[in-house]
């Protein structure tokens, strides 16, 4: 089976990379002129499948005004003349409770748990390197209320088998010593040992030159117009380039999506929640992390990669923005010098900003549509590299006709009917 990928992130090339294993033609077509060159280039360099949850949680709103008023918020909100925004924000509201965050949170981890496994074997398997570590993620907490509002992750990750570590102010340090500098107090951690971190872009520009040795073809600096229907089904994808027809058609565009499917009938409830992040290189390895910290406060991650210290998050609804304000920066900047001060070299970082595609369940998309002969890989939000091997991997199975070693039923855009 001839199969077209529409788009060259992690999510897109993982998926070509699983659907070349099981046998089929490949193509992936990107406007970009390399792969990883949106979303997927400078993300916070995460692997935590027990961190996965959604945004969307009991006490958000309440918390989110008070994020609002915040000089470093974690979160913000740029209002635009846009239907969409607020149709997705609405949506969201409607998932901040007990019941629905227990749903969306436990199929999150699955996915994302089983992703893991994937990414481990594929390492196995092709000795891939990405500035990879093993050595778990740790959420800190500044005060004791964070701590104390634990309990019901803890619960989801008990009764997901997934381990962790519940650590006091000495077990933080003993954990990542360069804490014993920080300038800023904090009372405790949340350790998921079994984590990894690595560099997404090296990750999948490396998965992207395995996949061309397998055959895959990759199209960039090529636009994508529109798909064209016939019988109920895909036909062909109009690009920039002329006319591509294949057997079988995978969205994966990101927040872009939604617009490239909307003219066939789907509703597709994704949005870009922007980002921002900070590259900055190694100034004294002693102080630097040894792997990833998530700053609880301000829902920043601050990751090590090779020689460099990668700190990431924020999550801004501002539309399809590219902006990168200075104030944000400043937000990386005190998160990772408060905990780790003097390990990288601000001054020389590197400031990024992308647009990652968020459902208002926190769930991807990953499966079949209405139409026989199109499926989505979309809408992971801040969990596309945590995800990217599992959806990957689902989603070849699902075409190749074979049944997934997960529940997938959940994951697809029908759940939105």
């Amino acid at each position: 089976m001839h199969v077209a990928i529409l788009g060259s992130g992690v999510i897109g090339v993982t998926t070509a990379w699983y659907l070349a294993k099981a046998g089929h033609t490949v193509t992936v077509i990107d406007r970009q002129p390399d792969p990883a060159s949106e979303t997927s280039f400078a993300n916070a360099g995460q692997v935590s499948p027990g961190y996965s949850a959604p945004w969307a949680a009991p006490g958000i709103p309440l918390k989110a005004i008070k994020w609002l008023m915040m000089e470093h918020a974690p979160l913000i909100l740029r209002p635009a003349a846009d239907p969409a925004m607020y149709t997705w924000l609405f949506a969201m509201l409607r998932n901040c409770t007990s019941a629905r965050y227990a749903v969306n949170k436990a199929r999150m981890v699955r996915l994302a748990e089983y992703s893991r496994d994937q990414l481990m074997a594929l390492r196995a398997e092709t000795g891939i390197q990405y500035d990879q570590r093993m050595q778990g993620t740790l959420q800190l907490f500044r005060t004791e209320a964070q701590l104390d509002g634990i309990g019901k992750d803890v619960e989801v990750l008990r009764q997901g088998g997934v381990p962790f570590e519940v650590l006091d102010r000495a077990g933080c340090i003993a954990v990542e010593p360069g804490l014993a500098h920080a300038r800023d107090p904090f009372v405790g951690g949340l350790r998921l040992p079994n984590d990894e971190t690595g560099d997404c872009f090296k990750f999948t520009n490396a998965l992207a030159a395995l996949a061309a040795e397998r055959g895959v073809t990759f199209q960039y600096d090529t636009r994508i117009h529109r798909l064209v229907t016939s019988g109920g089904k895909v036909e062909a994808v109009e690009t920039s380039r002329g006319v591509v027809k294949a057997d079988a058609y995978v969205v994966a565009l990101g927040s872009y999506s939604p617009f490239l499917v909307k003219p066939l009938g789907l509703r597709l409830p994704v949005y870009p929640v922007k980002g921002y992040s900070i590259t900055a290189p190694i100034r004294d390895a002693s102080r630097a992390p040894e792997s990833t910290l998530l700053d609880e406060s301000f829902k920043i991650a601050i990751t090590r990669l090779g020689d460099r210290i990668r700190v990431g998050g924020m999550a801004e609804i501002s539309g399809f923005t590219h902006d990168l304000p200075e104030r944000r920066r400043k937000t990386l900047e005190m998160s990772v010098d408060s905990l780790f001060p003097g390990a990288g070299d601000l001054a020389a970082a590197t400031y990024w900003t992308g647009l990652r595609p968020m459902t208002p369940d926190g769930t991807p998309v990953v499966g079949a549509t209405a139409l026989p002969n199109l499926y989505l890989n979309t809408g992971h939000g801040t969990l596309g590299w945590t995800m990217a091997c599992g959806s990957g991997s689902v989603l070849a199975d699902l075409i190749s006709g074979r049944t997934p070693p997960i529940e997938t039923a959940d994951l697809g855009i029908s759940r939105y009917a």
